[in-house]
Parts: structure tokens; sequence; C-alpha cells
């Protein structure tokens, strides 16, 4: 048990100083920025109670916040991905119900089912992060391709992770 908790730890803290130190620095024209740190709420198991999972998500923001000086912005999009976590396994999977161990990875639930879950997720995500950011109407349209495109991006990045650095071998 206490080498799950580890290996969320390290993955937090990786995934937090990869943000911070690699891809912050990673902006094409201004519209392109990768926020792979969401990846640490997508992998989370599916038994961790909604409590635990909003308090991740808000260390988590509060993280990146602390070394973007983005003063709660990652806080709020990051807390808003959690809550509609549960929402968006359910609206995936109504039907079946996950056993003990099974993660909501590629390995464990498929492609296509990964693919869904986290495009959802990381979308809603990306649209609460670049619209506190703009906060006005009048740069709506600029502001939805900024999202589109980060979103694809991030996805990709978060897929790729998946085949990189998880066993996709079931066991």
């Amino acid at each position: 048990m206490s080498n799950i908790y580890l290996k969320y730890t390290l993955l937090f803290v990786f995934l937090i100083l990869f943000q911070v130190l690699v891809l912050n620095n990673i902006q094409f024209s201004g519209y392109v920025n990768p926020y792979l740190y969401v990846l640490f709420i997508l992998l989370l198991p599916f038994e961790t109670p909604k409590w635990l999972l909003l308090i991740l998500a808000f260390f988590l923001g509060f993280c990146v916040d602390i070394f973007t000086k983005t003063i709660g912005m990652n806080i709020a999009a990051s807390v808003f991905m959690a809550f509609c976590r549960p929402a968006v396994i359910y609206l995936l999977s109504p039907k079946q119900d996950f056993e003990p161990g099974i993660r909501p990875c590629i390995r464990d639930l498929g492609f296509m089912w990964f693919f869904a879950y986290s495009l959802i997720l990381i979308l809603l995500h990306h649209l609460v992060l670049f619209y506190i950011e703009v906060f006005r109407f009048s740069e709506f349209f600029s502001t939805l391709y900024k999202v589109t495109i980060s979103t694809a991006f991030t996805l990709v990045l978060v897929i790729l992770s998946q085949y990189l650095f998880y066993n996709l071998k079931k066991t």
C-alpha cells in the first residue's frame, strides 16, 4: 500500500517539476501551452474519495501557481477538472463498475476509453484556465482557438506518456 503512495507522490513531484522547468518554457506563437501536470488527476485510482481528489487537485494547482505566479488560475482549473472527473467516468461507463485495482489508463481500459476520458477532462481544464486568464468576452474566439490547440497538444503528450512510461501489457 505504501508503494502506491510513494508512486503517486513521485508522479506528483515529477509532473510539477517537468511542467515548471520544461513545459512552461514552450510556447509556439503564444497559442500552444502544454499542461501535462493534469496527468496526475487523470491517473488517480477510481477508488480515490471525492474529497481527497479535490484536495489533491487544489494542492497540484497551488504548486503550479506558486512557480508560475498565476495566483489561483491553475487551482481553479484543476479543482474544476477534479470535480468533473466522477461525472465523466460515469458518463463514459454508466453500466460498468470497475474492479478494485483497475486504473484509468490505456493498459486497463483501452485506447478509446482513455482518449475520450482524457479529451473531455483536459478540454474542461483548459476552458476554465484560459478563460480565467483573459477574462473578457471580446477575445472569445481567439481564446477558444488557444484552448483547442493547447488541448490537442496536451492530449498528445498524455497519450505519449502512457505509451512511454507505462507497461501496456496487461498483467
